[in-house]
């Protein structure tokens, strides 16, 4: 309340002093007029007691005039084409008043005439141009502060979003657009809505330097991913902050909006291209079936799970070891699909018990086995638990799986089965090896999926540079030359699916996974979107390779030949095991050896059932040129 009464008490202070200067005006208009006269009509008619006795009639008369006119009702500050018309009207009622003021007093026909014309004029010019020069500072002002408060932004893409985007950027008032850059030349030197197109995108670091640039808008959201990765490089030589709308999948049918605006994430550099999918063909193939995914809490598993949520089955069930995990998921599926029938089990593919008990009780149409152990250098020095839960949990959930005749069984495995240099891979190869086998002497159709790593999974690289980022670092790799295969966790969810309809029984799909990616410059990349510069901020520390780390992955054995497949990216391997009718007399041997806690024996047996293990190959092998182009 005090704070009103003070605000309203500043206002009326400042309308007082308005009048007061108004007024000053209004004498120094009459004085400067009748000066004017005397010069024209001589000295004589300057008298000084008559021009006192003129001054303060003219006062009164026009101060009401002008109060009349309204021309305190504005603020100078917002003085405008309304307030000039006031000014106008006051100039023009000053004429009359002083007519009137001077005809009263007897004044001759040539003072009037004179002073008809010249105190107005005057009057005009002495109230009008203070309140235009105040108005003009405080413009000066609040564009010295708004150019200061807002960032000088350039938009690169004068595509359609970029375009869509640019009314919303001038709405929000905080970006100061200075241009597009665009790599089409027939665009250079055109403007769209009043900004010129300055060029092509490579201009960027010349122009922040001249431009003094804020922020750069990569506003192309079709672009590939070496498409992108050109721009980030450009937008870090420039040494400007950058922003990025979303891809085009992820921007779906909405309008380009400012919100829509985000970092850019390693996914936008590193994520391939987006995969077209048949979804009508997925959807046949799901929708109205029981679906059981184990593993449904791990980063692959829930991403699985969302998707097949979509898809309306007539029932989805859960199943993991983690109680988090699969509260995390239940969580978050019953929050997005509210119709969905859904069961959460927690329990362990290694339990006989378990296991026979959801398959039998549920009877699902499609199992997707996700349950791994997946850390690298934590498996190479547990060797029991990586055998019984990689090895001895898919075979008790393949086994159910037949037992029971479910239509389809996925086992989603990765590209390390191939060539294995570590307890790992070479487990993950002989699950690949016993659903193979299995295919041959069953009415299920067993389908494997193998893929390379998975961006942002729990326990992947990503989040570990992450962590050492905010910690200040170092970055710790093991290797300058190490590279590996990368798609994102949505990717591989869809991919899994897309595989699920494709195969009729024993095939191994790979996705075409392009170039493999260096993970010094994975590292590098995290460092520079965190806003730091590798070697300065953050340093990388090379630690050697770990044991059964390889230099580089493998999509296929040396002796795997693949084919095309109805899907442009999804390769098919061939299966180059054979007839392997003794493996299940292995797996019950190192059922014994499990019991038992012998590591030796689990160790000698790996070795048997995956020969190559450690004879790690001296290039990687990937698609021949016929089929490079999907990648």
């Amino acid at each position: 309340m005090n704070f009103r009464v003070a605000s309203q008490a500043k206002r009326i202070n400042l309308r007082v002093l308005v009048i007061v200067f108004d007024l000053l005006m209004v004498a120094a208009a009459w004085l400067a007029a009748r000066y004017i006269a005397a010069l024209l009509l001589g000295p004589a008619s300057l008298g000084l007691k008559q021009v006192l006795l003129e001054i303060n009639l003219v006062l009164m008369a026009q101060g009401f005039l002008q109060w009349r006119a309204g021309l305190y009702r504005g603020v100078w500050r917002f003085a405008s084409l309304p307030d000039l018309g006031n000014l106008l009207r006051a100039a023009l009622m000053g004429a009359v008043a002083g007519a009137a003021v001077l005809l009263v007093l007897e004044a001759p026909v040539e003072l009037i005439v004179i002073m008809v014309w010249t105190f107005p004029l005057l009057l005009l010019g002495l109230l009008g141009l203070p309140r235009l020069a105040y108005r003009t500072l405080k413009d000066m002002r609040l564009e010295v502060h708004r150019r200061r408060t807002s960032q000088r932004t350039i938009v690169l893409g004068a595509g359609r979003s970029g375009r869509l985007l640019l009314p919303e950027l001038r709405r929000r008032g905080s970006y100061e657009i200075v241009g597009f850059l665009d790599d089409n030349p027939a665009l250079k030197n055109t403007e769209i809505s009043g900004v010129p197109v300055l060029g092509a995108i490579d201009r960027l670091p010349r122009i922040a330097r001249e431009a003094a640039l804020d922020l750069a808008i990569i506003a192309i959201p079709s672009a590939n991913n070496h498409q992108m990765q050109r721009v980030v490089e450009i937008c870090e030589r420039a040494e400007v902050e950058f922003k990025t709308l979303p891809t085009l999948k992820e921007l779906g049918a909405t309008i380009t909006r400012v919100d829509d605006l985000k970092p850019v994430a390693i996914d936008d550099l590193l994520g391939r291209e987006p995969v077209s999918l048949d979804w009508e063909a997925i959807r046949a193939g799901l929708t109205g079936k029981r679906v059981l995914v184990t593993g449904g809490g791990g980063s692959i598993g829930a991403e699985l799970c969302r998707q097949i949520a979509r898809l309306d089955p007539s029932c989805l069930v859960v199943l993991d070891n983690s109680e988090y995990n699969l509260y995390r998921v239940d969580y978050r599926l019953r929050g997005d699909f509210r119709d969905l029938v859904m069961e959460t089990v927690l329990g362990d593919v290694c339990d006989s018990a378990t296991v026979e008990n959801v398959i039998d009780r549920v009877k699902p149409h499609v199992i997707f086995h996700a349950a791994a152990y997946k850390h690298l250098p934590m498996l190479q020095n547990q060797i029991r638990e990586a055998f019984r839960n990689n090895i001895l949990g898919t075979r008790r959930v393949a086994d159910a799986a037949s037992r029971h005749g479910v239509e389809t069984f996925v086992l989603i495995s990765t590209d390390k089965a191939v060539n294995p240099s570590n307890i790992m891979g070479a487990t993950k190869r002989v699950a690949e090896l016993y659903c193979q086998q299995l295919n041959r002497q069953s009415e299920t159709s067993f389908i494997t999926v193998r893929f390379g790593n998975v961006l942002n999974s729990t326990g992947s690289v990503v989040p570990l540079f992450n962590e050492q980022i905010r910690r200040g670092g170092p970055i710790t790799v093991t290797h300058p030359e190490i590279s590996r295969y990368f798609m994102t966790i949505a990717e591989a969810g869809q991919l899994i699916l897309q595989a699920g309809v494709l195969g009729q029984g024993g095939e191994v799909f790979v996705l075409d996974m392009g170039e493999p990616v260096r993970i010094s410059y994975l590292a590098e990349q995290l460092i520079r979107l965190a806003g730091k510069e590798p070697g300065r901020d953050i340093e990388i520390i090379y630690t050697g390779l770990r044991p059964g780390e390889k230099l580089f992955e493998e999509l296929f054995h040396e002796h795997e030949n693949y084919t095309k497949t109805a899907h442009e990216k999804i390769l098919q391997a061939s299966n180059s095991a054979g007839e392997m009718a003794w493996i299940g007399d292995r797996l019950r041997d190192g059922e014994a050896a499990v019991r038992c806690y012998d590591t030796a024996a689990l160790r000698e047996l790996l070795m048997t059932l995956v020969p190559e293990m450690g004879r790690t190959s001296r290039t990687p092998r990937r698609p021949t040129a016929d089929v490079s182009h999907l990648g």
